[in-house]
């Protein structure tokens, strides 16, 4: 593991992918579990803020940025992550928040659902990770859900859109952005939920745009 000082605010870790196995940890272990993802990162506060400046800070902020060996961490105390990121709660309150939000997605998507309104999905195949962090930057869903598997070395999205919930965009739209970045695949949600792995379950394309700024 690789420590840097960026500044007095911000330190960087470069953990690489032996160093997530040395702690019984794999990349998506921390992509499917908040709790999880929440514990890895103070963990290696800890670890490398040996002087606690950055633990008694009121606020601390997390940004990852994955690699091909493992991934990047980067800590900033206080809000002020560089100047291109903005002020963020704590990532305690962060998680909270995504996981009410997710709670809030899965009541939406009962009562659209009881009301016989019609739904499309569709399930895009995706070659890396990277792939999918792009495809997050660039497609907002208006009003829909997305759950992300891992199955045979590849990443799968399965997108649920809203159609009668839909206004400024079709759902026809907001599909062409994502094939731009990965294809569409005859794999079923099916299939998926009961061979693949789940990872990020109904707002995935949110959550993927939060961790990996």
């Amino acid at each position: 593991m690789e420590i840097e000082h960026i500044n007095d605010d911000t330190i960087r870790v470069v953990i690489e992918n032996t160093d997530l196995e040395e702690r019984g940890i794999t990349f998506l272990d921390l992509l499917g579990n908040q709790k999880q993802i929440e514990k890895f990162f103070y963990s290696i506060l800890e670890e490398v803020d040996i002087d606690e400046e950055f633990q008694e800070s009121e606020a601390v902020t997390f940004q990852v940025m994955p690699n091909n060996n493992g991934l990047e961490l980067f800590i900033s105390k206080g809000t002020n992550f560089k100047e291109e990121i903005n002020s963020l709660d704590t990532l305690k309150d962060q998680l909270n928040k995504n996981a009410n939000q997710n709670e809030e997605t899965l009541d939406e998507i009962d009562e659209y659902t009881k009301g016989n309104n019609p739904t499309k999905e569709v399930v895009v195949a995706l070659e890396s990770f990277e792939q999918l962090i792009a495809l997050s930057k660039s497609l907002y869903l208006e009003s829909g859900m997305s759950t992300l598997y891992s199955y045979k070395n590849k990443y799968y999205l399965h997108i649920t859109f809203f159609v009668e919930e839909m206004v400024e965009k079709t759902s026809d739209e907001e599909l062409a952005v994502a094939l731009e970045y990965g294809n569409k695949t005859k794999t079923t949600p099916e299939v998926l939920n009961e061979y693949a792995e789940k990872i990020m379950e109904t707002n995935a394309l949110e959550l993927t745009r939060y961790y990996f700024k």
